[in-house]
């Protein structure tokens, strides 16, 4: 991100820094006057994508109980805003609910959320041979107002309101739609909030892949998007390198002038371009935004790293899957992004295994920087050694270490990436 473009918020927040005596006493914990604008970017405030569903299928929904167990996990190490995918579910109220309850309960505590509204295009999820793109379910209307309800019920939680996942990029053929049916609820919750229909600082935006933002082929510069990307308050762009180590894998590969290295320096140097590859993904859409002549934040909406694997990415595909190359793509984003000024909504929390219930060894299932029933993964086992977990149990479990804490242990699970020209040649 341009530093110059962040000037402005350093200056602003200096002024209220002076005015008020300290960074806590500005962001009053219980005040519903902090916005988007002071939290996104900034690093005292760590964000997550979040789900929380502990069974093979969402008809479970968390409990508040369980809901408020897993943001007091997130709040210990540090996460203050997180991001939701829906309101036509339970899980989006009772997670605001839980929010609120611990407000009560202690009024330091804080906690903000990112909440997501699903669009669908016309027949999507159906038996119906073709997906309308450029029209809509006529679910979108609800989910949009159910949207509004809780952003207006919970005006000191709601901060973010986004329009779609993935509803946009060419690849979700189940319920992608045309950007001109999400910029039409963009432009209608924009103008709610000049009505006064919604708090004036809430930010509207819509969370997408990459390519769908400009970043990728021109099959997606189309007017709508222009238009769209100038509605928003912010773009929330997602990158995956884990993906592409199967789908656009000439970053993964071992070239041949590392063959000589030891297999954790390969996979070490693989990690490194993996980060340089989703840094150039963010930077495209940057470009593309700035080839409009817009300027405005650019934030990461989704980008994890998955430890479990039996499809693509895993012995006899990619081997990209693992608990350390995913701590490694973690502490190099947060990094990485602290220092931009830049939120990455991490994905994800928790394991979900609802995700790929057929297939209990999907990727799908596994991002999270915790095991379903609690166990910490590698990538913040430091976080369990400084006890930041203490007294905090998920489902009655304690926090503890995946592979009980056994480094050489893990590391037995780690491969290198096959060498680039045996890659190629399998394209």
């Amino acid at each position: 991100m341009n530093k110059l473009r962040l000037l402005p918020l350093v200056i602003a927040a200096s002024v209220i820094f002076i005015n008020c005596g300290n960074r806590s006493d500005q962001m009053n914990k219980n005040n519903s006057g902090i916005t988007a604008e002071a939290i996104l970017g900034n690093p005292d405030y760590l964000a997550i994508s979040y789900g929380g569903y502990r069974q093979n299928s969402r008809d479970i929904q968390p409990t508040i109980t369980q809901l408020k167990d897993d943001m007091l996990i997130l709040h210990a190490m540090g996460v203050r805003i997180i991001r939701t995918y829906n309101v036509h579910l339970a899980q989006a109220t009772n997670i605001l609910k839980a929010i609120h309850e611990l407000k009560q309960e202690d009024r330091e505590f804080e906690m903000y959320v990112m909440l997501g509204a699903w669009i669908d295009a016309k027949n999507a999820w159906t038996a119906e041979p073709d997906r309308i793109r450029d029209e809509e379910s006529e679910r979108n209307a609800v989910e949009i107002e159910k949207a509004v309800e809780l952003a207006n019920q919970y005006p000191d939680i709601v901060k973010i309101l986004a329009v779609g996942n993935e509803a946009m990029v060419h690849w979700a053929w189940d319920y992608y739609v045309e950007p001109g049916i999400i910029l039409k609820w963009v432009t209608y919750l924009q103008d709610l909030k000049k009505k006064g229909k919604l708090p004036a600082t809430l930010w509207i935006t819509s969370s997408d892949n990459f390519a769908s933002w400009g970043g990728g082929g021109e099959e997606y510069h189309k007017e709508d998007l222009n238009k769209l990307i100038k509605a928003v308050d912010y773009i929330s762009m997602h990158t995956y390198p884990m993906h592409d180590t199967h789908y656009n894998p000439a970053f993964w590969g071992v070239p041949e002038s590392e063959s000589g290295l030891s297999d954790k320096e390969k996979v070490d140097a693989a990690m490194e371009r993996s980060m340089q590859y989703a840094i150039a993904q963010y930077n495209s859409v940057v470009s593309y935004m700035h080839s409009l002549g817009v300027d405005k934040p650019v934030h990461i909406g989704e980008s994890g790293w998955a430890t479990v694997s039996n499809e693509f990415y895993g012995k006899d595909g990619a081997r990209s899957i693992d608990e350390y190359k995913a701590a490694s793509y973690y502490s190099k984003i947060r990094s990485w992004s602290k220092e931009k000024g830049i939120s990455v909504f991490y994905f994800e929390a928790f394991d979900e295994p609802w995700k790929d219930s057929a297939n209990p060894d999907g990727s799908e299932n596994h991002f999270g920087l915790f095991t379903v029933d609690g166990q910490a993964k590698y990538a913040i086992w430091d976080l369990v050694d400084e006890g930041t977990f203490n007294g905090l149990t998920r489902d009655g479990n304690v926090i503890t270490k995946t592979f009980d804490g056994d480094y050489d242990k893990m590391m037995e699970t780690v491969l290198p990436p096959p060498a680039l020209k045996e890659i190629m040649e399998n394209q």
